[in-house]
């Protein structure tokens, strides 16, 4: 009989006891004996009561897990919720701020008033006799700007001076302008009347004459001032370009009588071929919601104290 090849040792098979010392295993080698192999093959085997002692030199096994019969650890108690204790302190907390107010509140009470300091003016002066309300008298007009402005604004124009002729350069209808016509003098008429309208422009109201060569143009525009104050707007962006070398090239200078007014007489003329040079001045003020806006030409220069002189007497007016 040919020889059986060699197979795996069987499992070594489980102590009688716990203090006997296994049987050593026997390895069969390849050559092994027909008798050998013909050995029936071992069947399973049941799982032993106690675990297999190490053999010498193994590493220690990890405990056994206990058996079902084995006493289990007891369960650790279940933990007190922490929320409760927090509300019962923020609870007490509120109850000891309520009561400390309230202990407050009736030791004050219960305290006799505290005199107050004496005043600095120990007694107020009064008229002797008081008037009656039907005997007030109301305020002169030429103390109230209000009913003055409402009247004709044409009368608040300045007059021209002596010798002077009229002349129309804007299209003055009985001493008023209309917004559109106004614009129309701008470089961008188109912009400056949106604008006009956008501020609420309610009346304007101008005056022209010439003087030899020198033209005089004096307009007031007012506006609707309840909901916005649309007339210093208006007369600071007129003013906010003056100072570009396009125009008058200075800073310009302050205006008696006025908070922000200001006149400027311009650095350089114009000059164009053909023509004579055109010299310029300007001044801008704000009186309540009126904008003056005076203009001077002339072929020659301009002296300051002119259009100084013109807005003073015109902002008198106002």
């Amino acid at each position: 009989m040919e020889d059986q090849p060699a197979r795996p040792a069987d499992p070594p098979a489980a102590p009688a006891a716990a203090q006997q010392e296994p049987e050593p295993e026997t390895t069969p080698e390849a050559g092994s004996t027909a008798g050998d192999a013909d050995a029936p093959a071992p069947g399973p085997t049941t799982a032993p009561d106690d675990p297999p002692a190490s053999a010498p030199g193994a590493p220690a096994l990890a405990d056994a897990p206990a058996t079902p019969g084995a006493d289990a650890p007891e369960e650790p108690a279940p933990r007190r919720p922490r929320g409760r204790t927090t509300l019962l302190l923020a609870a007490a907390a509120l109850l000891g701020v309520v009561a400390g107010v309230a202990t407050g509140y009736t030791v004050q009470a219960e305290r006799p008033p505290t005199p107050l300091p004496p005043l600095s003016q120990a007694q107020l002066s009064y008229p002797d006799k008081h008037v009656p309300a039907d005997e007030w008298e109301p305020v002169p007009a030429k103390h109230d700007r209000r009913v003055r402005t409402d009247g004709d604004l044409r009368k608040l124009l300045v007059k021209k001076p002596k010798g002077a002729r009229e002349f129309s350069f804007l299209p003055i209808t009985d001493g008023w302008v209309t917004p559109a016509d106004y614009a129309r003098g701008f470089e961008q008429p188109g912009s400056m009347f949106d604008s006009l309208l956008e501020m609420n422009v309610r009346r304007i109201a101008a005056t022209e004459w010439e003087h030899g060569d020198q033209v005089t143009s004096v307009v007031l525009v007012q506006f609707h001032d309840q909901s916005a104050r649309s007339a210093p707007g208006h007369a600071w962006s007129q003013g906010s370009y003056m100072v570009g070398d396009d125009y008058a090239g200075n800073g310009g200078h302050p205006i008696e009588g006025s908070d922000d007014g200001r006149y400027w007489v311009y650095d350089t003329p114009f000059r164009e071929p053909g023509y004579l040079p055109v010299y310029g001045a300007r001044a801008l003020a704000c009186r309540g919601d009126i904008v003056l806006d005076i203009h001077i030409t002339d072929t020659g220069p301009i002296g300051s104290d002119e259009i100084r002189d013109i807005a003073e007497r015109q902002l008198e007016r106002l």
